[in-house]
């Protein structure tokens, strides 16, 4: 399947500026790659001519072609070679029968594609990740080191209870939901599905209320329902280095604002405990979780095109 085939994206980006539409200068190619039988949907803007490469990784709440909007179209301008990844459970990738989803197939395909984009060339990869996606590139960097930067939009580590307490809907779901996940696993359950809107706080993925109604509507992602496995791995997910000891790659936190789901201080004790590597924490000013607001994403653009000029040639 194809986003060509998919409506729901194309009104969601009318709710960005203008110059973050698609046009004839700037619009992804759609590729598929195999991984373990799910055929996997990238949006690419390639480039053999590129420095670099980014990798862009969607979150629970968000697809790769919304990816592709808000920052894919506007590094592909600056140059760069872009790929956004639509994982297993979102955006059009189809996903193998066979196969219940957990968080550490999206870890470990995510690795697997930077081994794959290896094999064509050596040129630096950068990643970078919204919302959940923001912590899947620190794990997927502890899993490969060929990584030359990480970004996210958040550094949440679910195992800690506060974290757990402001991201998902009520106390119930805060206390309870992780462990009636785990229950389901055991019982042979695994594959049983629920609305992530369900459990988290998606209400607050973005500030416009009517971009936020078409998100909610969309069933390959903020509409989606996911797996038991999933969440359970995901709310329980260790990562193979602990950050006392990662020092694979710089770190580059960019923070919006107005986020209502995942403030800054739900990031900054991960962040704080990382020693070996520099992190830098930028905000985005007015920004929504989902990033829309023009200044926000303008911000998001120019830090990132900073971190990338910054650490691009150091070895």
């Amino acid at each position: 399947m194809n986003y060509s085939e998919q409506k729901n994206w194309k009104r969601i980006i009318t709710f960005l500026p203008g110059k973050y539409h698609f046009n004839k200068e700037y619009y992804p190619s759609e590729e598929h790659w195999d991984w373990k039988g799910n055929d996997v949907h990238l949006d690419t803007f390639r480039n053999p001519d590129a420095e670099a490469k980014i990798i862009l990784l969607h979150g629970v709440g968000t697809n790769g072609r919304q990816m592709s909007a808000i920052i894919g179209g506007p590094l592909a301008m600056d140059g760069y070679e872009v790929i956004a990844i639509d994982m297993p459970l979102y955006g059009v990738t189809e996903v193998n029968r066979r196969m219940t989803i957990s968080y550490d197939d999206w870890v470990q395909l995510g690795s697997d594609y930077i081994d794959f984009e290896r094999t064509k060339d050596e040129r630096p990869i950068f990643l970078y990740g919204l919302s959940a996606g923001g912590m899947e590139t620190y794990h997927i960097a502890c899993r490969n080191s060929h990584i030359k930067g990480i970004i996210g939009m958040t550094f949440l580590e679910q195992r800690n209870q506060a974290v757990r307490n402001e991201t998902t809907n009520n106390v119930f779901w805060a206390h309870f939901g992780t462990p009636l996940a785990g229950l389901s696993v055991k019982m042979g359950l695994g594959g049983m599905k629920m609305k992530m809107s369900v459990c988290s706080k998606m209400s607050a993925l973005c500030n416009d209320k009517e971009c936020l109604k078409e998100l909610l509507a969309d069933p390959t992602s903020a509409g989606n329902r996911i797996p038991m496995k999933f969440i359970y791995s995901y709310m329980n997910y260790a990562p193979e280095t602990e950050p006392e000891n990662f020092d694979v790659c710089p770190v580059l936190l960019t923070q919006p604002e107005k986020d209502r789901w995942t403030p800054l201080a739900l990031s900054q004790p991960f962040l704080n405990r990382i020693k070996k590597v520099p992190v830098k924490i930028t905000v985005l000013d007015n920004g929504s979780h989902f990033p829309i607001e023009e200044t926000a994403l303008e911000q998001l653009h120019n830090n990132i095109l900073q971190f990338i000029k910054e650490n691009l040639h150091l070895e």
